[in-house]
């Protein structure tokens, strides 16, 4: 085929005479024929290459002639010359000696671990407060345990009277000792308090020398019996933990009795389990293939839910196209009211305009000596008015200051009695503090003499307790 149509004498004859035919001979020549003529060398070239290789011939390479190429050594380095003799180093001048006093610590550092410790012990006195507090926490913390196993009224009974207080009465006395910056109220109140307890002291002393007995006796009977009940409660308290201990080392071993019958009821669990799993699965097929019958059926009913969809979409296209029609309505005769309202506003307006374009006068003149005229009995000018204001401001300072002298002297007057108070309050800590002591003293003597002693009961359940134990622990090697 190109062989044919890029022919030389094919193109310039009956080729380009049948393209002449349906187009013009010129355009024909100059676009078509001219640019064929132009490719030909270069498509001969091809044809003979095609042929060429359609005929398996092959073409011999021309080989290249291998050259030789010199061989890139390095060019050698100049040698460096040689640097020029070090000058002469220069002798310095011999340095003076350090001081000894950088090696020892400044006298500012000796000062300030002083200060330091003097600050520590201070807070060391200071925390003395802490530590009460974090006993009475612990004695609180196992009260709570006591608490647990008994009632309310033994405990307020009981451990409220006998621990508590003690320790109480030793924080109260701490915080008696601490100096507290007191005010105003708190030294009348304190005055007012050591006042009242001086009356009631004046009283018994007269109701004693008018006859009356002394009840200290009867106290102190009161207080040995007190005893007695603390101890009998406290005996009958350990006795109760020790039952409730008891109790707990039979509950142990129920509940290992327990576990036992545990097991075997879990072991027939198990079977009557693996029965019904066996009923569930046969159950579960049958409902497979039910499910798979409706399934089906429900298929076939799909199919005539197409058809009503047709006849619903139909009727909703209906709606529509009236919905809209009535919309549109609607619309129009909004805007028309819109226009009516728009034009109305309109003429208001042009008429308020009209109203405020027409001339006023808005001026007016004062005069400050004159009333205003509204017939009242009080009524007078401005200039009058503040003529009064100026005496009446007179008379507020002149009071002013009669208040302010007032008022010094009674603040005078009341240092004064707070200085009493304080001299009072001062001798009445001093004489509490000396009484303080001395119970204190003998407290500690009689609590001295105080044995701790063991009941029977209690003996007899720490024994049950022992064998308990043991026999929980024989129980517990066989599980």
């Amino acid at each position: 085929f190109l062989r044919f149509f890029f022919n030389e004498l094919y193109l310039n004859t009956w080729i380009k005479d049948e393209w002449s035919h349906f187009y013009d001979s010129v355009y024909v020549k100059e676009n078509w024929i001219d640019p064929l003529l132009r490719w030909q060398p270069k498509v001969q070239q091809l044809i003979e290459k095609l042929t060429d290789k359609l005929s398996n011939r092959t073409t011999v390479k021309a080989s290249r002639v291998t050259r030789p190429k010199e061989f890139n050594l390095t060019v050698p380095k100049p040698r460096a010359i040689p640097p020029p003799s070090p000058a002469p180093l220069p002798v310095l001048p011999k340095r003076q000696p350090v001081p000894p006093s950088i090696y020892k610590p400044p006298k500012e550092r000796k000062e300030l671990e002083e200060i330091k410790a003097k600050n520590i012990q201070k807070a060391k006195v200071s925390s003395g407060t802490f530590h009460l507090f974090q006993f009475l926490c612990r004695i609180i913390s196992a009260v709570l345990i006591l608490w647990s196993q008994m009632s309310c009224e033994h405990y307020l009974e009981v451990v409220w009277k006998s621990v508590l207080t003690q320790y109480f009465e030793e924080l109260t006395d701490l915080i008696d000792n601490i100096p507290i910056k007191l005010n105003t109220a708190a030294i009348l109140r304190e005055g007012a308090l050591y006042q009242r307890k001086l009356e009631e002291e004046l009283k018994r002393i007269e109701n004693l020398q008018q006859g009356a007995g002394d009840p200290s006796e009867f106290l102190e009977w009161q207080k040995q019996m007190r005893g007695k009940d603390l101890e009998e409660q406290l005996t009958e308290i350990e006795c109760r933990r020790l039952q409730g201990k008891l109790s707990y080392e039979e509950a142990v071993l129920a509940h290992q009795n327990v576990i036992q019958e545990n097991k075997k009821k879990a072991d027939l669990l198990r079977e009557e389990k693996a029965e019904l799993m066996h009923l569930y699965a046969e159950n579960r097929l049958q409902e497979q293939k039910e499910m798979k019958e409706l399934v089906e059926q429900v298929m076939e009913g799909h199919k005539n839910v197409k058809q009503a969809k047709a006849k619903i979409q139909e009727c909703k296209q209906q709606i529509v196209q009236q919905v809209c029609e009535e919309s549109g309505e609607l619309l129009r005769q909004a805007l028309e009211e819109k226009e009516e309202e728009n034009r109305k506003r309109y003429e208001l307006i042009q008429q308020i305009r009209a109203i405020e374009s027409t001339p006023s006068n808005r001026h007016k003149f004062i005069d400050l000596t004159e009333t205003g005229g509204h017939g009242l009995f009080g009524e007078m000018s401005i200039v009058e008015l503040h003529e009064r204001l100026a005496l009446l401001k007179e008379a507020q300072k002149a009071a002013e200051e009669e208040k302010r002298d007032q008022i010094i002297h009674e603040k005078q007057a009341k240092e004064q009695l707070i200085l009493d108070k304080l001299d009072q309050i001062s001798q009445f800590r001093a004489e509490l503090g000396r009484a303080a002591a001395l119970k204190q003293e003998e407290k500690k003597k009689s609590q001295s003499g105080e044995r701790p002693m063991k009941d029977e009961r209690i003996l007899k359940l720490q024994e049950k307790i022992v064998e308990k134990t043991m026999e929980r622990q024989k129980q517990a090697g066989l599980l």
